[in-house]
C-alpha cells in the first residue's frame, strides 16, 4: 500500500495536460465544501464540476465489476449532488481523449 501513488497519476496528469492544452484552466487538489478528507483531483469552480481519476481496483469501477466491500458510501456522489456540484469520474482504463470529450460536456 505504501507504493500506491494517491495523488499525481499517469492518468491524471494526461488529463490534465490534454484538458490544459485545449484552454480549460482548473485546480488541483481541491478541498470539498463540507468533506473534509474528500479532495478532486481536478476542479472547474465555475461550472462546480469536480472530477475525480480513479483506479478500477480502488473505485468500484463499473466496467471491472470491484465493488468495495468497506465504506461504499465514501464513494457515492449523493453529498455533491446534494450541494451543487456535478461529480465526474473518470477511469485509469479511458483514453485521454475519451476523458477529455467526457469532463469538458460537464463544463459546458
Amino acid at each position: 500500500m505504501v507504493a500506491q501513488r494517491s495523488r499525481v497519476t499517469a492518468p491524471e496528469l494526461a488529463l490534465r495536460r490534454a484538458l490544459h492544452s485545449l484552454g480549460f484552466r482548473y485546480r488541483v487538489d481541491l478541498p470539498i465544501v463540507g468533506m473534509p478528507r474528500r479532495r478532486a483531483e481536478v476542479t472547474f469552480t465555475k461550472w462546480r464540476t469536480a472530477v475525480f481519476v480513479q483506479g478500477c481496483f480502488w473505485h468500484a469501477c463499473p466496467t471491472h465489476r470491484h465493488a468495495p466491500r468497506r465504506n461504499s458510501e465514501w464513494y457515492t456522489d449523493a453529498r455533491l449532488t446534494l450541494i451543487g456540484w456535478l461529480p465526474l469520474r473518470i477511469w485509469e482504463h479511458e483514453t485521454a481523449d475519451g476523458a477529455v470529450g467526457r469532463t469538458s460536456k460537464g463544463t459546458a
